[in-house]
C-alpha cells in the first residue's frame, strides 16, 4: 500500500481508519475537522464576532477536553476508535484551538494560551507514549509482553 505524504496525514496504513479519503489520499480526519473549524473562529473574531475574556477563557480550557479524554482513552486501552465521537470532539477541539488563536494573536504571551496548550499537549504526551498499543499497530516481530 501507498503511505500517504506525511504533510496530509501522518498515520501509516494500519491507521487509515482514522482518516477521510479525497482521491487516493488519506487525510487525518482529527486536522481535516480541527483545522478549519479554528479558522472559522479566527476569521469570526477577524469580523468582531470573538468572545469577551472570562468567555474565552472558558472556551479555551473546555472545548478541547472531550477530544483530550477521546485521545487518552483510546490510547490506554479503555475504548475504540469511533469515528462518528472522533469527529465530534475534533470540532469542539477546533472551536478551542480557534479561541486559543484569537487569544494568542491579541497576546503572544496570553498565559491561558501558553498553559492550556502545555498541559493539554502534556497529558496527550504522556498518553500517547505510554500507550497500549492495538495490535495492528503493533510493530512485526513484537508481543504484547515486550
Amino acid at each position: 500500500a501507498t503511505i500517504t505524504p506525511l504533510w496530509l496525514s501522518h498515520h501509516y496504513p494500519g491507521q487509515y481508519d482514522r482518516c477521510v479519503l479525497v482521491g487516493r489520499r488519506h487525510l487525518c480526519r482529527r486536522c481535516v475537522v480541527m483545522y478549519p473549524a479554528a479558522v472559522l473562529v479566527g476569521v469570526l473574531a477577524l469580523l468582531g464576532l470573538e468572545l469577551s475574556s472570562p468567555w474565552s477563557q472558558v472556551a479555551l480550557v473546555v472545548l478541547p477536553i472531550p477530544a483530550l479524554v477521546e485521545f487518552v482513552g483510546e490510547h490506554r486501552g479503555r475504548w475504540e476508535h469511533s469515528a462518528p465521537r472522533h469527529t465530534i470532539v475534533s470540532a469542539l477541539q477546533g472551536l478551542g484551538v480557534g479561541v486559543g488563536f484569537v487569544r494568542y494573536f491579541h497576546d503572544y504571551a496570553d498565559p491561558w494560551f501558553w498553559g492550556v496548550g502545555v498541559l493539554y499537549s502534556l497529558i496527550a504526551g504522556v498518553a500517547a507514549l505510554t500507550a497500549v498499543r492495538d495490535e495492528r499497530l503493533r510493530p512485526v516481530g513484537k508481543d504484547r509482553r515486550s
